[in-house]
């Protein structure tokens, strides 16, 4: 998938989870789990168009890994909001499907930096000096 299409793909999500914030109960508990979810939500977009304008590398791996973080994180509210029975899980399955492969394929995306990160460095010297 193309930079182009995965920030489209982010986006959506953000969209769906501010669609899915919105129609949550009015409650304490629902509007703390629903604060959450949109924060680490929206992020995963926006930490993915950060890390498309990496200085380096290793700059674009570290913001790769906060997007792989956030979307962790978005899954676990969501995982509280239906197992706390604020939401039934049917209404956020596509949201929560949308997500892992998100997260998967940023997860791959690391995987392979880290690989074409180790095929570029030099040899080690078995010099100690």
């Amino acid at each position: 998938m193309d930079e182009h299409a995965f920030k489209s793909r982010t986006k959506a999500l953000a969209l769906a989870i501010i669609r899915l914030v919105d129609v949550l109960p009015r409650n304490r508990c629902a509007d703390i789990l629903g604060r959450q979810l949109l924060r680490s939500g929206t992020s995963v977009g926006a930490n993915y168009r950060a890390a498309c304008r990496g200085q380096s590398r290793r700059d674009m791996m570290s913001k790769l890994s906060i997007v792989a973080e956030e979307a962790d994180e978005m899954l676990y509210w969501m995982e509280l909001l239906g197992d706390s029975r604020i939401v039934r899980a049917e209404h956020t399955e596509k949201v929560r499907i949308e997500a892992t492969e998100i997260l998967a394929m940023t997860v791959a995306s690391l995987k392979t930096l880290k690989r074409i990160k180790t095929l570029n460095q030099p040899p080690e010297s078995k010099s100690k000096i």
